[in-house]
């Protein structure tokens, strides 16, 4: 009896998502480091420090890199300050 190629296909493995976080942001300067392996990487623009990503995957699972969708974050930073402006209007001129 033939078998379909339907039942010859395996089930596709779902995305897993790594994620790099910004460490260094200064003009032609990114540095980041994943979340979860220890991946650091760096480049001049975010279009770089995405291919430096992929390679980086590749170099670290070789064939399977294929299973990792990449983003890139800022760092979520806190408030500098808690102080707020006040509610008034502004002043007149003249």
């Amino acid at each position: 009896m033939e078998r379909s190629a339907q039942h010859d296909v395996e089930p596709e493995t779902p995305m897993q998502e790594i994620v790099f976080q910004l460490v260094v942001e200064r003009p032609g300067h990114l540095e980041a480091r994943a979340e979860g392996p220890d991946l650091r990487i760096a480049a001049a623009s975010l279009e770089e420090l995405q291919h430096e990503a992929r390679e980086a995957l590749i170099n670290h699972f070789g064939a399977a890199h294929c299973a990792y969708r990449v983003q890139i974050r800022r760092q979520h930073s806190d408030r500098i300050s808690g102080i707020r402006p006040l509610r008034r209007p502004p002043a007149r001129c003249g």
